[in-house]
This record gives structure tokens, sequence and C-alpha cells, in this order.
């Protein structure tokens, strides 16, 4: 397996899991000096190089199975690295969150096919968890037309993720309506959700992965998706209704990603192993019938590590379906249960 971005915050996680599996990734990314200080690490091989260079990614891609992605943002490295994977018939996983990448290999299943190549991205925190719920509860109600998720995700957010979401800034969010991805207004909604603790919660609506991939999973074609966040955070993205042009122009960013760099790599051990996540779902068919679960599982960094070491050992165990998949397509429902997670169905 080959691990494209391996020193970043989940990066190094993910590689930490790996070797407790008894696996020895080919570690890969941009920078030789953090490349080699992990490897030394480790004691394992590297390669450094840059996505740009097609000839390079083939070579490095030819003798590999597996190839994970984990450089963020995935907008700009999944084309090519999934690109030279189906030149080479090697299979892809990627650990992204966003709308349009999963969009975007969506649109490729035709070709993966073809190739014999298994395109499955999303295989940490983004999406498996969110994405097993949803199947679950399609499978509860099969008659099911509106699909409506929230997500409560302790213990902060890495550097990496960090510099995701400053790519989101002042740009519109996102609902699935009739099969149809819409643009909606940034905290276009907010609403309360219980998430099984002593106090209800409000969520604001957000442009999670599932707005894409729930529509492949489930069929469901009318989908939202919300994330428990502080009121600082919820005043922010309104008011960046109408000063998305600030935050979208050089100088501001530029200024934000200072401060990005200056920051914490992510969450430490101890604040991982403290925290935890919860998924909440809601699934309505047009009588009104209506479906609740609700899914725990760990912090979502040591969730993402766990996850997309298993997603790659199936693969390499031959667990493939060539084309392009999502995480409960893959692998079932019971994959999730199978990393520790629980699901709760709610009266």
């Amino acid at each position: 397996m080959l691990i494209y971005g391996a020193y970043g915050y989940t990066g190094a996680l993910i590689v930490e899991a790996a070797l407790e599996q008894g696996m020895r990734p080919l570690l890969c990314g941009r920078d030789a000096g953090k490349l080699k200080s992990l490897a030394e690490r480790y004691g394992l091989q590297y390669r450094a190089f840059d996505l740009q260079d097609a000839a390079v990614l083939d070579q490095s891609f030819k003798e590999q199975r597996v190839v994970l992605n984990c450089a963020g943002p995935f907008t700009q490295t999944y084309r090519p690295v999934a690109a030279a994977c189906l030149r080479q018939r090697v299979q892809y996983l990627d650990i992204t969150g966003e709308i349009e990448v999963f969009e975007a290999l969506a649109a490729l299943n035709h070709e993966a096919k073809q190739a014999g190549v298994m395109l499955l991205p999303g295989v940490g925190f983004d999406v498996v968890p969110t994405d097993c719920l949803a199947a679950h509860l399609k499978d509860r109600l099969p008659s099911a037309t509106e699909l409506v998720l929230a997500l409560r995700a302790g213990g902060g957010f890495s550097r990496g993720t960090r510099r995701t979401m400053l790519e989101g800034l002042g740009r519109d969010a996102a609902v699935r309506r009739d099969g149809q991805i819409q643009r909606v207004p940034p905290a276009w909604k907010i609403r309360e959700v219980d998430f099984g603790e002593q106090r209800a919660h409000k969520v604001v609506s957000i442009p999670w992965g599932d707005i894409a991939t729930a529509w492949y999973s489930t069929g469901i074609p009318n989908i939202e998706t919300y994330a428990a966040l502080k009121p600082a955070h919820i005043r922010s993205l309104r008011w960046s209704r109408y000063f998305g042009w600030l935050l979208r122009s050089q100088t501001v960013r530029a200024q934000l990603q200072r401060r990005i760099d200056a920051g914490a790599s992510g969450p430490d051990s101890a604040a991982r192993k403290r925290s935890e996540s919860i998924v909440w779902g809601e699934a309505r068919n047009p009588s009104g019938e209506c479906v609740h679960g609700r899914l725990r599982c760990a912090n979502g960094y040591s969730f993402t590590a766990r996850s997309a070491v298993a997603a790659a050992r199936r693969v390499l165990a031959g667990d493939i379906k060539p084309g392009f998949q999502t995480p409960s397509r893959a692998f079932g429902i019971g994959f999730v249960l199978a990393l520790g997670a629980r699901i709760t169905d709610l009266p």
C-alpha cells in the first residue's frame, strides 16, 4: 500500500495504525524532509514527488495494489491520484469529505469499472459513520424519501481540517433536492437534535459529504446534513452570507492561513481518547412514517486512522467492487460496527 500525504496529522495517525496491523506502507508526499523523518522513525521506505508529474505518478503506483490519498484539500489532489490509479489499475481510497470530490469520482464510475478499479473515497470519519447510519435507516424504512443527518464531533480540529474549512469560507452550503444537489446560503437552517446527552444541541446545516454519498448509498432523493457548532461559529457562518467576498480575498485568506499554520497540528492523544463522536439520523417517507437512529464512535481522527486501514486491508484481501463506491456499498453496514461503533434505534 502507498500512502500519499503520510506526514500530515491524520496521515501520520494512519501510518501508526497500519504498523499496528502489521502493514509496511510506502510513505509518499511532496516534502522529502518530512517524509524522511517519518520514514526513519518507523523504518519504512519513502518517495517524494509532486502530483503534477504524471510519469512519476505512474512509476510510483505501478507496483502498488492500493493507494490511500490523505493529502487535502482533496479538491486539489484527487484528480491526478485517481487518474494514475486508473491508468495503472490500482485501487483508490481517500479520506475526503468534500462533496465535489465525491461527485467527480462518481462521474468516473464507468471508466473505473472498465479498468477493474474501485474508487472508494471517504473511508474516514468522513463519511463511514454517517454513510452506514444512512444505509441502516434506509433498511428500516425502504420507502424513505427524506434523510437528515447531524453530527457532534468532539476533540477539536487538525490543521488540515482547518485548511479545508478555510477553502470553503464564504461559499454556499448544499442540500440535495429531488436527487439534485442545490446550493443554499451558509447556516441555511438551524434546529435542535438530541444526541443522547442531558440537553439538546443546536445544529446548523453544513455541506457534509453525505449530500453526495448518501444519494448513491440509499437512493433517498432529499438529504440535509447538520453539525453541532458553538454559537460563535454559527454566527460567523451567518455573517459570511454578507461578507463572503471579503473572506474570499487573498489578503484575508493569507492572514487566516498564517494563523492556522501557527496553531497546533491537531488534538493530542489524551484529547482524542476522552472525546467521542455522535451521529443522529432521521429518515421519513411521504406518508409521514419516520425512523430515527443514533451512532456513537471514537474521536473522528482516531476513527479515521482505524477505518482507513481497515478499508485498505479489506481491499488488499480482494474485497473489491470495481467502479465508484461508498463505504456502505463497498463493505456493508457491518463495516462501521466492526470498528467499534454502536447504532441505537430510537423510538
